[in-house]
């Protein structure tokens, strides 16, 4: 059986969502926000160490974003994961139409609501962090009927699963974690949309298709960067790009940089510390 590092964070103040933007930079697991802590998860052989965290943090300290912090950290077995997550997890109501639950809560629909149940496990996506929020609100002011969607970093493969749910005809999730494409195939099975949605375990560069209408890519800012051609590879000439994962203070870099490929933003939306932006090419 496999065990997890578990790290308990502390900051002064509490910027829990900064502090989780930059966290996301290294190769954790999950994150779960507490009142006043951040919980961060990450496989035993991950790389990721008590040391690496306070390295990250100490810059915040040296960018005046926080004045302390402190790191615990604890040995826990796979088996305790889903208790740590159904501690706090709740049934998470994102706009009037889209609401979010976890498999242990009951919901009754109303209406004409899209309930999606999640079982998170060790994958990002749960729809209580504010970058999946903003493309789950965005998601929903397009019309989606019979379009075809990449989900780039799938994660739980939330964004894909609603995709379909809000009209799109079909979906591919691609993910490079092991723990999430299982998670994401077995979400889809939950939410009786796996003949729509293909999972695949790679990157971006791992799909051949070339012509979806929206792609969209809730990922940290380094890796926006870093795979900003092959994204605008794969969505067709009037097609939009959705990108989420980005600290407001970083809003201008991505859209510099995705410039370079000709692509301009049309539209975006906020929340706290967070932008998603949605993109369209120029030409």
């Amino acid at each position: 059986m496999k065990n997890y590092k578990k790290f308990i964070i502390q900051t002064e103040p509490f910027a829990a969502d900064l502090v989780s933007g930059v966290l996301w930079e290294l190769n954790i697991s999950g994150i779960a926000q507490e009142d006043n802590s951040l919980t961060v998860f990450a496989e035993k052989d991950s790389g990721i160490s008590k040391a690496s965290i306070e390295s990250l943090l100490s810059k915040l300290i040296d960018e005046k974003v926080i004045s302390s912090f402190s790191v615990y950290e604890k040995i826990i077995e796979d088996k305790n994961w889903n208790e740590e997550w159904e501690k706090n997890r709740q049934v998470v109501k994102v706009s009037e139409k889209i609401i979010i639950k976890p498999t242990f809560k009951d919901y009754k629909k109303r209406n004409d609501e899209i309930v999606i149940t999640i079982d998170p496990k060790m994958s990002f996506g749960t729809g209580t962090h504010e970058s999946t929020k903003l493309i789950l609100l965005l998601l929903e002011k397009f019309d989606l009927t019979g379009k075809k969607i990449l989900d780039v970093g799938s994660g739980t493969g939330i964004l894909s699963i609603a995709a379909i749910k809000l009209g799109a005809k079909s979906a591919v999730a691609v993910d490079i974690d092991e723990w999430c494409y299982d998670n994401c195939i077995e979400n889809c099975k939950l939410n009786n949309v796996s003949e729509y949605v293909k999972v695949i375990k790679g990157n971006v560069d791992d799909i051949a298709q070339n012509d979806f209408d929206i792609v969209l890519a809730n990922i940290q800012k380094n890796i926006l960067l870093e795979i900003a051609a092959e994204i605008k590879k794969r969505v067709n000439e009037k097609g939009i790009i959705i990108l989420s994962g980005i600290l407001l203070k970083d809003e201008d870099e991505i859209i510099k940089h995705f410039k370079l490929y000709g692509l301009e933003m049309i539209e975006k939306e906020t929340m706290n510390e967070w932008v998603a932006l949605v993109l369209k090419a120029t030409s």
